[in-house]
């Protein structure tokens, strides 16, 4: 199928979609999409940046501003 062929009919099923939270979640990942890239952005960290998100990290580990995984992984699934 080509890509003309696609978009019309995904637009045909969007035009089903009663979901507020589908048509929400659709027009994230469109402007998501259409946002230019920025790993043309990209510049690699200095050493001095480096070593000082980890002292960051540390700091935040070390004063219980962490999250454990399996609590970021529900929030995730939530998204959806």
């Amino acid at each position: 199928m080509d890509l003309q062929t696609r978009k019309m009919a995904f637009v045909q099923e969007f035009l089903k979609v009663q979901s507020e939270d589908v048509i929400s979640l659709l027009e994230k990942i469109l402007r998501n999409e259409s946002k230019p890239s920025e790993q043309g952005d990209f510049k690699p960290m200095s050493i001095e940046e480096f070593n000082a998100r980890i002292d960051k990290s540390m700091d935040d580990s070390k004063n219980g501003r962490l999250i454990e995984a399996s609590e970021l992984k529900a929030k995730i699934e939530k998204w959806a």
